[in-house]
Parts: structure tokens; C-alpha cells; sequence
């Protein structure tokens, strides 16, 4: 008995802040860390790539679960709420996540990235002891100081990523909008040009004429290319930004709901709600409630390791803003 609550007060809990991948949806983030079990489901607008170096940890994901071994690596859609619940005490994993604009640079099967938006997990086992060095050396370029360093971490990386599907890799439980008809083109200079527009400025009052006038396209083409391109609209990926950034004000900050909903570049609370509510599946006031009693109780439980301990130092950002 002594044991078993000894490893309980070990276990650390992941703490989101203002500063992490939830607050900063638009640049990519390297991670090598032992992995902490989440206490409630979180999304980010980023593409994630895990690589599990050893050990093992498991996903609650939106539509389905998933377990991760050593010597495995997996993609998905962060905009996808998902929750780690599972980590065992030696496991150790590295990775990034992925700004649409990164994402979009790979050269991957068109349909690739729709199955992803649409809920499906890319998974390989095809790894080996090259991916043990390169994780975390791409990690320490990337935080270097180092333009040169960096931009070489994050070239490598990609091309890592498009070496998965080279090789034998998994499709795991497709979403309703993943289907391999979802995308019928790679996406195009414009695409990229259009994500660099809404990172800059997702926070201001933007529509779809403004994004598509930044990529010298007009509206209706430009909706067209992004959902082709994407499996989502324009408009979803913008709300998506904004929820992430959203998301980390409820969890870290005191501000009023009205004052997150401004902040984060919804114009009233009434469309913040509904769109909080299409994600969270609650309103975000309920959020931050369930979010501070479930940190409250572990700190209670296991204080002070569980209660505000985070993996800040173990992620570097390379800003694409």
C-alpha cells in the first residue's frame, strides 16, 4: 500500500500555461521529456508528431484510443481534443507540433491531410536508433540561438515526417470527414501563403476576403483551395487558432470570459460560447471551473509535484509568425 502511494505522489500531471502550445498556436514547438498525464482533454492548432524513445503512454483521442510503444511515432491533428492518460514511469518520448505552414511545406499523399483533420492517427513502427539521436539534437538546434541550427533542425524534421510514409505506416480510426477522396490535390504556395496571414493576424478581425486578398486569390476559390487542401474551411481553422489561444487564458489566467473572448479575437461572447461549446463540449466558464478543481484536488492528492509542475523547460519554439 505504501508503494502504490509513493509512485501516486511521482506522478507529475501536464500544467498548460499562457506561454505553451496552447497559447501559441502558430509556432512549432520541439519536445523531448518524459511525457505527464493530462487531467482533462486539451487541442491546439498544430500538427503533432510523438516518437516514443522508450516506455510507452496511451491517448484518449476524439474518436478512438491509442497506445504507443517504444520504437513508435505517430501524426494527428492537435485540433482534435486529446488527452494522455496514461504514462508509464519510465517512458520518454520527443517530438514537435506543427504549424499548418510547416505541415503544408511536406510533400505527403493528398489525402494525408484530411485524414488527419478528419480525426485519424498516422502511426509507424518503422523507427530506429537514428531517430533515438536525431529527436532531441533537433530540439536543442531549434533552442540554440542558432538561426542557421534552427532552420536545419526543422528541415530535417519534415523530411523525417515524409519519410513515414514512404514505409509501412497505419491508419488509425478515420473520422467521419477523413476518407481519402477528402483531398484530392497537395496543397499549393497559396495554401501556405494564407496560413502565414491568419498566424499573423488571427487575433484581429479577419474573413475570408481579407485571408484571401493576403494570398491574391479571390474569396470563393480561396474557401475552395483551403477545404480541398485541408478538410476544414477557412473560417474553422481561424476559430480553431483563436479557441487554442482561448483555451490557455481559461486554464492560467483571471481574466473575465468577456475579456478572454476579446483577447482572443472573438468580436462578442455569444459566438465565443457556441464555438467553445462546439470543442469543449461545455461552455468555457464550466471549463475553467472543471479545469481548477481538477488541479486543486491534485494538489491536495500530491502537492507539491503534481500541482503546478509543467514541461516548459523540456519544449523549445521556433516562431513562424
Amino acid at each position: 500500500m505504501e508503494l502504490s502511494e509513493s509512485k501516486i505522489v511521482e506522478r507529475a500531471v501536464y500544467q498548460p500555461s499562457a506561454c505553451s502550445i496552447e497559447g501559441m498556436p502558430t509556432q512549432l514547438h520541439f519536445f523531448h521529456a518524459h511525457p505527464a498525464i493530462m487531467l482533462r482533454p486539451h487541442w491546439h492548432a498544430q500538427v503533432e508528431v510523438n516518437y516514443v524513445v522508450r516506455g510507452s503512454v496511451h491517448y484518449r483521442m476524439a474518436g478512438h484510443d491509442l497506445r504507443l510503444d517504444a520504437g513508435q511515432m505517430c501524426l494527428f491533428w492537435g485540433g482534435q481534443p486529446h488527452r494522455m492518460d496514461e504514462s508509464s514511469d519510465d517512458s520518454l518520448y520527443a517530438g514537435a507540433h506543427l504549424p499548418l505552414v510547416h505541415f503544408f511545406r511536406m510533400r505527403l499523399p493528398p489525402a494525408i491531410s484530411a485524414m488527419l483533420m478528419g480525426g485519424a492517427t498516422m502511426l509507424t513502427s518503422e523507427t530506429d536508433c537514428a531517430d533515438d539521436r536525431n529527436f532531441p539534437r533537433w530540439r536543442s538546434w531549434a533552442n540554440s540561438g542558432d538561426e542557421v541550427k534552427a532552420r536545419h533542425a526543422v528541415e530535417e524534421l519534415l523530411l523525417r515526417v515524409e519519410r513515414m510514409f514512404l514505409e509501412p505506416y497505419t491508419i488509425i480510426a478515420l473520422g467521419k470527414e477523413g476518407n481519402a477522396g477528402a483531398a484530392s490535390a497537395s496543397p499549393s504556395p497559396a495554401v501556405e501563403r494564407m496560413c502565414d496571414f491568419i498566424a499573423a493576424n488571427f487575433l484581429e478581425e479577419i474573413d475570408a476576403v481579407d485571408i484571401a486578398a493576403a494570398a491574391g486569390l479571390h474569396p470563393k476559390y480561396a474557401m475552395n483551395l483551403f477545404r480541398k487542401s485541408t478538410g476544414m474551411t477557412l473560417i474553422k481553422y481561424v476559430t480553431l487558432l483563436r479557441l487554442s489561444r482561448a483555451q490557455a487564458m481559461l486554464m492560467n489566467g483571471n481574466d473575465s470570459i468577456l475579456q478572454v473572448a476579446l483577447d482572443s479575437g472573438f468580436g462578442s461572447v455569444s459566438a465565443f460560447n457556441k464555438a467553445f461549446r462546439q470543442i469543449a463540449g461545455m461552455p468555457p466558464s464550466d471549463f475553467r471551473r472543471d479545469v481548477r478543481a481538477a488541479a486543486a484536488a491534485c494538489v491536495l492528492k500530491s502537492h507539491p509535484i503534481c500541482g503546478r509542475r509543467s514541461q516548459e523547460e523540456n519544449f523549445s519554439a521556433v516562431r513562424t509568425d
